[in-house]
């Protein structure tokens, strides 16, 4: 006789968890251990699925925290650099036109961008799928006007 090692009880299999089959087991009785084993292992695996879920879950919550952190700073790092232009054209004109030339420089962007986003958006609107819907309307013709001949 050999001696068997001990296998370990942790993780998804634990073999020693369960007593060996004696050869004289009956059919039902196999099947009954392999239906509790079917059981405990689909339970073990969900378990272990709920927990990967949860880790998982929690490191994107801290990751999208952190990306709207960085973006925070990134929108106060344009508002100093934006004063650091208006300080630097001050040097060379009233301050209140330096500041009113910087201002009038950032809405002509935000005007831009409004239209291309608008031009976007009407790409986009209805948001409903118009080919996809005028191409069943004609299926559906075609279907009835089959079933007319």
């Amino acid at each position: 006789m050999t001696a068997s090692t001990p296998q370990p009880t942790t993780g998804a299999t634990r073999a020693t968890d369960h007593p060996a089959v004696p050869d004289s087991a009956s059919t039902g009785q196999l099947i009954s251990q392999l239906t509790e084993q079917v059981s405990r292992l689909v339970r073990d695996e969900a378990r272990l699925a709920q927990a990967e879920m949860t880790q998982k879950a929690k490191n994107l919550g801290i990751g999208a925290g952190l990306f709207g952190g960085a973006g925070l700073f990134a929108f106060f790092g344009l508002a100093v650099l934006i004063t650091t232009v208006i300080l630097a054209l001050a040097l060379v004109m009233p301050a209140w036109l330096a500041a009113l030339i910087v201002a009038l420089v950032l809405f002509a962007i935000a005007g831009v961008l409004a239209l291309v986003g608008k031009k976007d958006v009407q790409k986009g609107s209805p948001p409903v799928p118009t080919e996809a819907i005028s191409s069943v309307k004609a299926d559906i013709t075609t279907v009835k006007e089959s079933a007319q001949r």
